[in-house]
């Protein structure tokens, strides 16, 4: 955090209420650390998909994953989709309709295994994991969610477990990573480009930078002109702050043909503003920016493909023959 925003902050540390102070605080620290697990509340078994596998591979830093391999039903397939997921959920989703704690963040059942099924339907393999803090994966870096700046080593150590693999290092690869786990891909790509050689596309729905969502939650609270406070208290919490949870600093690293998807008038960002700017860093020359309209609801956007897998399919389709 650089000393003009640590001066901004400690001068409103001084003039901050008690009561708009803990409500700061409040947001501060769900902004870094998960409250609760999303368990992996489905099986690709949920939706006939029998014949997959249990897998555990490190991140690059040794954090142990977990995921699942799923052959695709046509059979043999030379073709694989590398699956992660957002911030609070697991590989298989969102549990929102199961009540508290989960229904705080969002009521609804988010359904990840049914793109899966739609994936091995259309002649894909998919290999799809927990990230750190997530699911069924361990536990790291004090449980402190960095969307992506963390989780970037996730993304890497699912590569390398495919690169190494004497079965899926021979396949076309492509990525399907969503919101916390696609800032992550920026980073790893950033970092690591040499090991994202044979990636041939990114399906990257609704990445975000943090400052745009957690302003948004801030004003509903009416404490947003104190987000140079709220950034010292997440680095005082072990974190990053919400200036540095953004992923328009490694968007360039992303080269492959790139689909974005965002909701048009989402309440919890700043949108359309928000994903433009980060569209617009990303360094692919064929990328499409996919607007879902409708809705203000951020999670229905995460089902959305699961009942209108046809732009998924055709965007694969397109860049994996």
């Amino acid at each position: 955090m650089g000393k003009e925003v640590y001066d901004k902050a400690i001068e409103q540390q001084k003039s901050i209420s008690e009561q708009d102070y803990a409500t700061l605080k409040f947001l501060a620290e769900r902004a870094i650390r998960p409250p609760f697990r999303t368990p992996v509340h489905k099986t690709p078994a949920d939706h006939g998909m029998e014949n997959w596998e249990d897998v555990y591979f490190p991140a690059s830093d040794g954090v142990p994953l977990e995921g699942w391999y799923i052959p695709s039903i046509k059979g043999e397939s030379d073709k694989l989709i590398i699956i992660n997921h957002p911030l609070l959920m697991s590989r298989s989703g969102f549990t929102g309709h199961f009540g508290e704690p989960f229904a705080s963040v969002d009521t609804l059942e988010i359904d990840f295994v049914i793109h899966m099924k739609h994936l091995s339907d259309a002649g894909y393999n998919v290999l799809a994991y927990d990230l750190r803090n997530h699911g069924n994966s361990g536990t790291a870096n004090n449980n402190i969610c960095g969307i992506g700046r963390y989780e970037w080593r996730d993304v890497v150590g699912a590569q390398n477990y495919v690169n190494n693999h004497p079965k899926l290092s021979k396949m076309k690869c492509a990525l399907y990573n969503r919101c916390t786990g696609g800032n992550a891909a920026y980073e790893a790509m950033y970092r690591h480009p040499e090991l994202f050689e044979n990636i041939l596309c990114f399906f990257g729905p609704m990445t975000l930078c943090m400052t745009a969502m957690m302003k948004k939650f801030a004003g509903y609270a009416g404490v947003d002109k104190y987000m140079e406070l709220m950034a010292f208290e997440q680095l005082k919490l072990g974190g990053f702050t919400h200036y540095e949870m953004d992923p328009k600093p490694f968007a360039h690293a992303v080269k492959v043909p790139y689909f974005m998807a965002e909701v048009l008038d989402d309440a919890w960002t700043d949108n359309p503003r928000d994903a433009q700017e980060i569209f617009h860093k990303i360094g692919s020359k064929e990328k499409e920016l996919f607007w879902i309209e409708g809705t203000t609801r951020r999670f229905d956007a995460y089902n959305y493909f699961g009942i209108h897998p046809e732009k998924m399919i055709a965007f694969f389709d397109k860049y994996m023959k």
